[in-house]
């Protein structure tokens, strides 16, 4: 089990691409779902200093809070709300230059400007839960966000069905 991040100056594709063996080392051999949940959102929250970043569970037929960095955050999420219920719904990934002009965003803090979700699948191809990730600057996600939080969530779903 890794202790400490070795955390890298460069682009954010570099930095993704130093993250996520990092984040795989985290989670070896560990079946705690909410312990290794909690790894990754740190390990993101620490090496790109994002505003927010953490998980919202699928359970009682919404999206619930689960493991998080930042400051306190929405505990519950319908499924017809917000970022996260739109990919929840649609089970793709999404980048939101403006949250502002994002029709029903959920302001769970002002300071949030742009934001990027991913939606986390079982072996099933249901919905379990969605990577959430906000900034404080406006247009701050890119496709290289995608594609390296992506690398993260395959990491999840190859490990989930153990964890949980």
């Amino acid at each position: 089990m890794a202790e400490d991040l070795q955390i890298i100056e460069g682009n954010r594709a570099d930095k993704y691409q130093a993250l996520i063996p990092q984040v795989e080392a985290l989670i070896q051999g560990e079946t705690d779902l909410y312990a290794n949940l909690a790894n990754i959102a740190a390990a993101i929250h620490a090496y790109f200093g994002f505003f927010w970043v953490g998980f919202y569970l699928n359970k009682q037929d919404q999206l619930v809070l689960g493991p998080f960095q930042g400051p306190v955050a929405c505990t519950r999420i319908p499924y017809h709300k917000g970022v996260c219920g739109h990919a929840y719904r649609t089970q793709e990934s999404i980048i939101v230059p403006n949250v502002d002009e994002f029709p029903g965003h959920i302001a769970c803090a002002s300071a949030s400007k742009s934001e990027i979700v991913l939606p986390v699948m079982d072996s099933a191809g249901e919905v379990v839960m969605v990577l959430d990730v906000d900034s404080d600057q406006l247009d701050d996600f890119s496709e290289t966000d995608r594609e390296g939080l992506q690398a993260i969530i395959d990491l999840i779903e190859k490990n989930y069905s153990s964890w949980y």
